[in-house]
């Protein structure tokens, strides 16, 4: 693998960001900066910290230190997702319990990652 950008958890976890930067704008005025703001950030926080991981994939614990906190991101965004369809914020039905399951695979795939780097790298 030449770069990061060649793993599925990368490219999966980009996409999602992007949709819920998207999405995030059309909140009401009350949560953009609030519940609106910590969605963007923990979805482009999965992503970054893949990068940064990879970036740092000569040394295998930082390398699984990233992949941890990309872990972490994702179940985060879950649960600001949650929060915000289950206040009525968020009122596409559609678009929660999608992205809501992309985001449960996201986070199975950066788990089983974290396995195979721990078994497979030195």
């Amino acid at each position: 693998m030449k770069s990061c950008r060649d793993l599925q958890i990368f490219a999966a976890s980009k996409r999602l960001a992007i949709e819920i930067h998207k999405i995030s704008l059309s909140l009401p005025k009350f949560e953009l900066f609030e519940e609106g703001s910590q969605v963007r950030r923990s979805s482009k926080s999965v992503t970054s910290s893949i990068v940064e991981g990879y970036g740092r994939k000569r040394y295998k614990a930082d390398f699984i230190k990233f992949l941890v906190y990309a872990h972490s991101e994702c179940d985060e965004t879950i649960l600001h997702l949650d929060f915000l369809f289950e206040t009525e914020s968020l009122k596409d039905e559609n678009f929660y319990r999608r992205t809501r399951e992309e985001y449960e695979l996201l986070s199975k795939k950066i788990h089983v990652y974290i396995q195979w780097v721990s078994e497979n790298l030195r």
